[in-house]
C-alpha cells in the first residue's frame, strides 16, 4: 500500500501492453494478477506494503515482484527507498490479450493466464462479499450482484462481451461538466442532494458456459 500523502503516485510509462507468450506465463498466477493490479491502480509500492494488502508473506510478495519485473511488466521506482527497501511501479496502464489469436503455444499460455484472472476475480468477490453487511448508504443500495443464464452461440457471447466492455469504457471516461449556458441560473437550481465521494468501483464481467453444459477438451490436447 502506498502513502499518497508523501509522494504522488507515478503514472505507468506506457498506456497498454499486448501480452506475448512470456508475459502470459508470468501472469499465470492470481497473486501476480493482484500485485500488478494494485501497482496500476494505486501507484508505486514495496513488497512489505503489498504483502500486508494481499495478506501474503513478504518473501512471497518479493518473489512475485521479481517475476513481474523479469517479464517487463513492472520496474523499480528510481530515487526512492532507503537501505534495502525497493519501490516498484507498473510499466503499463492495462494489459491486452486476445485469447483467439497467436500461436498454439501462446493460446495455451493464454488459458493459464485466464485461469489466474478468474481465480483473482473470485477472491476479490469473496472479499467484497465480506463487506456487504457493513456498506453504508448509498453504496449498499447501488451495488449489484447477480447471475443471468442466457442461451447463446459463441459469436453471440462475443457480441455481448464487446457491448458490455464498451459500456464500461464509456463510464470510465472523465465526466465533462455542462457549459455555463446550459445550466439554470443559480437561484433556480434546487439544492444538490448529499452524495458520497467518488470511490474505486470494481466491475467484474464473467461470461462462460454453465459448468457441465459444454463438452470439455482433453487436458493434453
Amino acid at each position: 500500500m502506498t502513502d499518497p500523502s508523501t509522494t504522488p503516485p507515478a503514472q505507468p510509462s506506457a498506456p497498454e501492453i499486448e501480452l506475448d507468450t512470456a508475459a502470459l506465463r508470468v501472469l499465470a498466477h492470481p497473486v501476480r494478477i493482484d500485485v500488478l493490479g494494485l501497482l496500476r491502480r494505486r501507484g508505486p509500492s514495496t513488497a512489505t506494503r503489498l504483502a500486508a494488502e494481499l495478506r501474503v508473506n513478504p518473501g512471497a510478495a518479493s518473489y512475485h515482484l521479481r517475476r513481474l519485473a523479469a517479464g517487463g511488466l513492472i520496474e523499480e521506482e528510481p530515487g526512492r527507498g532507503k537501505g534495502r527497501e525497493r519501490w516498484w511501479r507498473a510499466c503499463h496502464h492495462r494489459s491486452v490479450h486476445d485469447p483467439a489469436a497467436g500461436s498454439p503455444e501462446q493460446r495455451e499460455a493464454g488459458r493459464a493466464y485466464t485461469h489466474a484472472v478468474a481465480l483473482a476475480a473470485a477472491e476479490r468477490l469473496r472479499a467484497a462479499a465480506a463487506e456487504v453487511p457493513l456498506l453504508p448508504e448509498p453504496w449498499t443500495g447501488v451495488s449489484a450482484y447477480g447471475d443471468f443464464v442466457l442461451r447463446l452461440r459463441p459469436a453471440e457471447l462475443a457480441e455481448l462481451r464487446d457491448e458490455l466492455f464498451a459500456v464500461i469504457a464509456r463510464h470510465g471516461q472523465p465526466r465533462t461538466p455542462l457549459p455555463a449556458a446550459a445550466q439554470a441560473p443559480a437561484e433556480e437550481q434546487p439544492p444538490a442532494p448529499l452524495a458520497a465521494d467518488p470511490a474505486p468501483v470494481m466491475v467484474q464481467v464473467q461470461a462462460f458456459p454453465v459448468p457441465g453444459a459444454v463438452a470439455l477438451r482433453d487436458a493434453g490436447s
